[in-house]
This record gives structure tokens, C-alpha cells and sequence, in this order.
């Protein structure tokens, strides 16, 4: 996680004592009582909580939390221990899903669109909600299900080469993928959750890695969908030429696009 999209964690300053501070509740995703010795400390971790799935799921996963020691640096505020190695709490918590940070960093992007922890009962089209600019997040979430929809949601981690669609389990996975496509001169294929065509498109990206980032995608996907809507002035043209400006592609692509926003519409 980037140091500067860290949370900021409200929390006392530890001083080492006989006893060890340990997590004795946690309240909520950004309330955590602290214990040391007789003392008891409420830890405030900047965010949101994520409760689409209810407080009792978050209570289920937060559950083997309590009495763990914790530590404490400037860097990081609370540190718990994970598989032997020192995590910020509050990184933790954005990886599995369960806070929403300040700043969308990639591994938050990553948990909202992955639908890990809380972000699972959100709806199809909360990740567009949360990471568009200037464009409808409905019909952003339309698009991203006509282009990599998964089980009713847009995934993230999709390629499409020469026009055969792969989903992958990460980020990690589908970026090995394109760094050995650009390697062997290929151009030919569309990557991220809008599905952004590498070959017309590679300049829009600091990276093929960048490419790759949810909010990155989304970006650029309402680049070109308001360059479209600037040369047809019709919504509909905007939508079908994102796909196709060939009527017959361009219309089919525009009747799933349909679909999917009348499934949006009743709540998918």
C-alpha cells in the first residue's frame, strides 16, 4: 500500500510497559478498544466502514482480532501480526474488504471490485459510484458488465485476446499475461474491467500495470465515451461506438448494454 494513501489512525502513543497492548473488541471496522494492563484505549481508523453485507458478518471476520497484541510505529499506527510479518491494521481491514479508506489506493480498488469481505453484497454498480468522474456510473456499470461481466458483476482482472475473453484469479496474473503479449509485439487485445483496447488506446496508460487499475480503467473509459458523445452528440451513438461505429456490432453491443441497465435498474 502507498505510504501517502495510508489512513491516518487517531490512537495514544504506546509506552512500553509490563503489559502488552492487545485488541480487547472491535467496535466496528474504525473503532477498536485497546487493552494494556488495566487501561482501556478506543482506536479511531479514518474511513468508512463497509456494511453491505451486515455488522454481524464484519463481526464473524473480525472475530480472531481479539487478543492479539498489537504494536505501533508513526509509519504504519497499529500493527498486528499476519502470518508471522507486522501489517497496519487499517491496511488490513481495506484488504479484506471491510473500510473504505479516504483515498481509493490499488488495494482498495482491488477489494471493492474483487467483492472481498462487505464490498461481496454490494451492488453491481457501486464500484462505478465510487471511482467515476464525469460520466452516468449506471451506464458505466452497463458497459463493464457488456465487457466483463462475471457472474453479474464486473471483473476486474479480464483480457480479451483477438477476441477470445479470459478472466484472471489477480492483478498479478492478468499483468504477466500482458507484459508477454507486448513482448511479442501484440497489440491486439482489451484489458481491465472497461476492456480498454490496448492497441488504440496504450497511450491513454502510464503502464500496462496502470491499465490494469479499476479506477484507471473507468477513467479512461469516460475519456472516450465523451470524445464519442462530442462527435455524434447522441448518447446511444456514444455507447454503441465505445464497441463498434459499425451499425450492425454497434447496435447489438447497444441492446446487451440495454439489458444490463434494466437489471441495474431493478437492483442487480
Amino acid at each position: 500500500m502507498s505510504k501517502r494513501f495510508l489512513p491516518a489512525l487517531l490512537v495514544a502513543v504506546f509506552v512500553p510497559v509490563a503489559h502488552a497492548a492487545t485488541i480487547e473488541e472491535v467496535i466496528s471496522p474504525t473503532s477498536v478498544v485497546l487493552a494494556q494492563g488495566t487501561a482501556r484505549t478506543i482506536a479511531k481508523i479514518d474511513g468508512k466502514p463497509v456494511f453491505y453485507c451486515g455488522l454481524s458478518a464484519f463481526g464473524s471476520w473480525a472475530a480472531h482480532l481479539v487478543g492479539q497484541p498489537v504494536g505501533s510505529n508513526p509509519e504504519s499506527g497499529i500493527t498486528v501480526a499476519v502470518d508471522e510479518r507486522d501489517v497496519a491494521l487499517a491496511g488490513l481491514l481495506v484488504s479484506k474488504g471491510w473500510l473504505q479508506p479516504p483515498m481509493l489506493d490499488d488495494e482498495a480498488q482491488a477489494a471493492i471490485t474483487e467483492r472481498r469481505g462487505g464490498w461481496a453484497c454490494a451492488s453491481a454498480v457501486t464500484p462505478f459510484e465510487l471511482m467515476h468522474s464525469s460520466v452516468d456510473p449506471k451506464v458505466l456499470a452497463g458497459i463493464a458488465l457488456n465487457e466483463s461481466g462475471l457472474n453479474g458483476h464486473a471483473w476486474p482482472w479480464t483480457l480479451n485476446i483477438a477476441g477470445q475473453g479470459y478472466f484472471f484469479r489477480s492483478r498479478e496474473d492478468a499483468y504477466r499475461v500482458v507484459r508477454s503479449l507486448i513482448a511479442r509485439g501484440r497489440s491486439d487485445f482489451d484489458v481491465g474491467i472497461m476492456q480498454i483496447n490496448w492497441g488504440y488506446h496504450a497511450r491513454r496508460f502510464a503502464s500496462p500495470w496502470d491499465a490494469l487499475a479499476p479506477a484507471t480503467s473507468i477513467r479512461v473509459a469516460e475519456e472516450i465515451l465523451n470524445e464519442n458523445y462530442s462527435k455524434t452528440h447522441s448518447v446511444a451513438k456514444a455507447i454503441a461506438y465505445y464497441h463498434s461505429a459499425n451499425p450492425v456490432p454497434g447496435q447489438a453491443y447497444l441492446a446487451r448494454f440495454a439489458r444490463h441497465l434494466n437489471q441495474i435498474q431493478a437492483g442487480l
